[in-house]
């Protein structure tokens, strides 16, 4: 799961793999009708997603399209800004658009696309099997009681360590803190990702759920940040870069920066997603390969709490072959895509039985850790103005960050932003 902060949406769709031999869904117009019968909504379809940054479209589209030579799959990438996505999908929603038949959503976007009734609710003549599914995968996609979209991966963070330098992992953060003397001469202790950009909300999220805080309560309107523990964990950033185990360039950091500075030695911890592993253990250029381990976050008191991450696959209102698109959602969902995308993309699978095959966790040793991660994650907030909500925390958090206001100031301010925008 790989995020930045705003931009405009021109452009956004800036690359797309045709991997089918036929035209199929790209050539279809925007006049948006979406077919109302199910058994007449069948032919070749088009699945929108953000750049492909681990390399797994190739063989996903060849297994499904070798064996849907009449209904191949045209994959359109979008840019590699998970807010730039978000944004093209709502202007191609907006138009009623029926060239994009399946679209890929970040668990934050589900709630907000079902109440404006962009995607088809997975029920009835669209219900979706979900036995076998991860429940947080499954609760992630639902929206109001109903499912929404086939999860297709998940996520979760975790802490990557140098167990050449600390065998034990920290459980804690003042675990954590004292183990930063064993860094080596210019190394840095502990770093996420602290741009101004979504990945600053996970981590906000993070620290304030391992604190025992919350950010919204369960209706999804209400805020409820401006407590003892969610300050708490908020303090545990803002005291790192005051204090220095977190230095001064992760303010700078977002996923691919951070795991740049951990993979060439310049750090003792890194929390980051699974995809870091890979990279970590096969890259050329990676220096810790053979040094490092992997284990849960740590938290204030004992193991702390990952925000959930991942992606979902969705049927636009407005696709006119919905039920072509439907069986790709229960593909997506198969065995065998399942654990492509974790062969070759070093992606989370949503299907559990995974985390327990030997000769998967014989090759992804973290699978136990992760899935233990992702069953105790914590969703950012579930909120059909999630947009507003997270803008208002990657501004107040970046600023105290900076040492430009206090803890107390940033969350009393975004404790405001949120209920603004529940009344807007």
């Amino acid at each position: 799961m790989r995020h930045t902060k705003i931009a405009a949406i021109a452009g956004i769709a800036v690359a797309s793999m045709v991997l089918a031999a036929c035209g199929g869904g790209s050539g279809k117009s925007g006049s948006g009708g979406g077919s109302t019968d199910p058994s007449n909504s069948r032919g070749p379809i088009t699945f929108v997603q953000g750049k492909d940054t681990s390399g797994i479209i190739p063989a996903i589209t060849k297994l499904w399209n070798d064996a849907h030579p009449d209904e191949k799959v045209t994959v359109v990438q979008q840019t590699d800004q998970a807010d730039q996505q978000h944004d093209d999908l709502v202007q191609h929603f907006q138009t009623k658009d029926a060239g994009y038949d399946v679209v890929l959503v970040d668990v934050i976007w589900t709630a907000e696309f079902a109440a404006k009734g962009y995607l088809v609710p997975l029920k009835g003549s669209y219900a979706l099997p979900t036995t076998g599914l991860l429940p947080a995968t499954v609760k992630a996609a639902t929206y109001a009681g109903t499912l929404y979209a086939a999860p297709e991966t998940s996520d979760g963070g975790l802490l990557y360590y140098r167990k050449d330098l600390v065998p034990t992992p920290p459980t804690t953060w003042d675990e954590m803190i004292a183990d930063c003397k064993k860094a080596t001469a210019g190394m840095g202790c502990y770093a996420g990702q602290f741009s101004q950009y979504e990945g600053l909300t996970v981590n906000a999220a993070e620290a304030i759920n391992s604190a025992g805080g919350v950010i919204v309560k369960d209706d999804g309107k209400t805020p409820d940040i401006d407590t003892d523990a969610a300050k708490k964990g908020l303090d545990f950033l803002v005291n790192g870069f005051k204090q220095g185990y977190i230095p001064k360039a992760a303010i700078t950091y977002q996923e691919e920066q951070s795991r740049a500075a951990f993979q060439s030695g310049q750090l003792l911890f890194l929390r980051n997603w699974p995809y870091v592993y890979n990279h970590l253990s096969n890259d050329g250029d990676s220096k810790v390969k053979g040094k490092f381990g992997v284990a849960p976050l740590p938290g204030l008191t004992g193991p702390g709490a990952s925000s959930l991450g991942g992606h979902s696959a969705a049927i636009s209102a407005y696709s006119d072959h919905k039920q072509t698109a439907l069986e790709f959602l229960k593909f997506i969902d198969s065995e065998e895509a399942q654990k492509t995308f974790l062969n070759v993309g070093s992606l989370a699978p949503v299907l559990a039985s995974t985390y327990s095959d030997p000769t998967l966790v014989a090759k992804f040793p973290y699978l136990p850790t992760l899935l233990k991660g992702i069953q105790n994650a914590v969703p950012r907030p579930v909120t059909p103005f999630y947009p507003k909500v997270t803008q208002a925390i990657e501004q107040n958090v970046y600023t105290a960050l900076q040492g430009k206001t206090t803890v107390d100031t940033a969350v009393k301010n975004i404790q405001s932003a949120i209920q603004t925008a529940a009344g807007g």
